[in-house]
């Protein structure tokens, strides 16, 4: 079966590369926020509702006027890439899975797409559309295809990327007899049906003092001075460490979970209800539950394995999981509890909420194959 699967490199532009990405930047940035104004001012003013077609043509009279002749100066894909995300921005939002499109600023992660037409890929180097020489890309791996599309980014702390978007094979893991459970906590990243803790590294708190002495520097500094600017950079830096490290341990964990087992189960979490809990924002935050439930699913359905959330109203905490009696409540600081109905004596609050996803989900899962 043939998947799309995005490749992320770093890679280090020439002065001359730079100022046209800075260029190609800003235009993007431009096109977008002038065309949501656009769609914003014809709903509200006319009650019209304006499709990519129209935000197309709107685009075309934009390159016409007298004020905007800089659109012609970087390649017009990447323009007319943006208009496609930007709709698709607006069928998420109405779809209600995301919120409504923003205004883009220069102050955060700059991106732009360019399509097959606007790069080439010859003999493993990458050229983009009016540079005169490729892109000095760190390959830490080969790409298994020639690109369809690649996006170039610049993160807030000046570090450049390319994501590489290609058709690969992809090949099912050989079938194992193992299943998990994983119940996610803040104390442990997260505790499976067979009783392993898995701690949580708390990335944030590692680096916390670098980053608070960052930011009271930058607090210092005059605003719009050039010191500020370098010492802004300093604090995204910190920020950049702190979630490539916690990227990178969750890559680790979630490659080995779907390795090792066929079927996993895990609880359905409504995080951003979670984090209006200002005692445990930051926690929530830092420990990335999310963005492990997303490895999870993506990483499973390469690798032919099974990935099944349950409802988030499920008590599997409360549950006793060897007779099935669920108790009235139970606060966060028990951590162990008896069993009225059964006997059962010291179950631990962590691994039977894990066992019972897992009793759960495999039990979905048998409901949604009959």
């Amino acid at each position: 079966m043939k998947t799309e699967r995005a490749f992320k490199y770093r890679f280090y532009p020439t002065p001359e590369q730079e100022a046209l990405l800075a260029r190609t930047f800003g235009c993007v940035r431009f096109v977008w926020n002038a065309v949501l104004r656009y769609r914003i001012d014809a709903f509200y003013e006319r009650q019209e509702k304006i499709g990519y077609n129209d935000a197309s043509a709107f685009l075309t009279q934009l390159k016409k006027h007298p004020d905007t002749v800089f659109l012609a100066e970087v390649s017009s894909v990447p323009l007319q890439q943006c208009l496609r995300h930007q709709q698709s921005a607006f069928k998420n939002f109405f779809a209600k899975r995301v919120k409504y499109p923003r205004f883009k600023s220069k102050k955060n992660r700059q991106s732009a797409t360019f399509a097959s037409s606007a790069f080439s890929y010859r003999d493993g180097q990458i050229t983009l559309a009016k540079c005169s020489e490729p892109l000095n890309i760190r390959w830490s791996r080969n790409l298994p295809a020639k690109p369809s599309s690649v996006t170039v980014s610049k993160d807030r702390a000046g570090r450049y990327f390319i994501s590489c978007l290609c058709q690969v094979e992809t090949e099912a893991l050989d079938i194992v007899p193992t299943m998990v459970g994983i119940d996610l906590g803040l104390k442990d990243l997260f505790v499976t049906s067979d009783g392993q803790r898995v701690n949580n590294p708390r990335h944030t708190a590692r680096y916390e003092r670098k980053l608070a002495k960052a930011q009271r520097r930058l607090s210092r500094k005059q605003k719009g001075s050039n010191n500020r600017a370098k010492a802004k950079q300093k604090v995204a830096k910190c920020h950049a460490k702190i979630a490539d490290t916690r990227l990178d341990h969750l890559h680790k964990l979630t490659r080995e979970i779907v390795n090792e087992n066929q079927v996993i189960a895990a609880e359905s979490l409504q995080i951003k209800n979670m984090v209006k809990n200002r005692h445990l924002a930051k926690a929530i935050s830092d420990v990335g539950w999310g963005e492990l439930v997303r490895q999870l699913a993506y990483k499973t359905d390469w690798a032919g394995r099974q990935f099944v959330q349950i409802d988030r109203w499920y008590p599997s905490s409360k549950r006793c999981y060897h007779c099935g009696f669920v108790k009235e409540s139970l606060s966060l600081d028990v951590r162990t509890w008896d069993c009225p109905d059964c006997g059962t004596q010291g179950i631990d609050r962590d691994i039977n909420a894990a066992r019972n996803i897992l009793q759960a989900g495999t039990a979905l899962l048998a409901g949604a194959e009959s």
